[in-house]
């Protein structure tokens, strides 16, 4: 047996959410087991559960920490044109949601229902939405529309990588444009 390192109570609780991802990114989400997270986080159940009382506030932890990751690498700079910063930001999220299939089907299906991870993936659109309605030079009933029109596009967009990581009856480059034709059509119809 190794021995115990002390490590603050945030590093401790990073490297659970470390070992979680790795678990839940490749895995179902009924087949991580927390004996198994603990086990190879090197610590006892006791602790784990200490830090995460239930397997869904693990998953949580992990879905925040990705959502903040997420939202860390794609942020808009008015000054930019827009378009190239939404493809940069639609190909981050495709690229992180075919890196943890398991986490994103997860919380999209298995945990659909959940108030807690539907926060989390709710707030994460409102950031965004938020994030291009800054961008563009619009307000009062403009900007009300716009702003709809862009909650219902990041729904979409949701919805369609869920559903191809699901069952992909096209390819990576295809369900990116569609997700632009989406944006460019709505955009262009205000």
């Amino acid at each position: 047996m190794t021995p115990r390192r002390r490590l603050t109570p945030e590093v401790r609780r990073d490297e659970l959410i470390g070992v979680a991802t790795e678990l839940f990114a490749t895995n179902a989400y009924d087949d991580v087991a927390m004996e198994d997270v603990a086990a190879r986080a090197d610590v006892s159940r006791a602790l784990l559960y200490r830090y995460f009382p239930s397997k869904r506030d693990l998953f949580a932890g992990v879905y925040q920490l990705a959502a903040d990751q997420l939202l860390d690498m794609t942020r808009i700079d008015p000054d930019l044109p827009l378009e190239p910063q939404v493809v940069a930001g639609l190909d981050a999220h495709i690229d992180y949601f075919l890196a943890n299939r398991s986490a994103v089907l997860t919380a999209n299906r298995t945990l659909a229902g959940d108030p807690v991870i539907q926060a989390i993936i709710g707030d994460e659109l409102a950031v965004l939405r938020e994030r291009v309605l800054a961008a563009q030079p619009v307000d009062g009933v403009a900007r009300d529309a716009l702003s709809a029109v862009l909650m219902s596009w990041l729904t979409f967009v949701r919805v369609l990588c869920v559903d191809w990581l699901a069952a992909p009856a096209f390819s990576r480059v295809v369900l990116r444009e569609v997700c632009l034709g989406a944006l460019r059509g709505s955009m262009a119809a205000l």
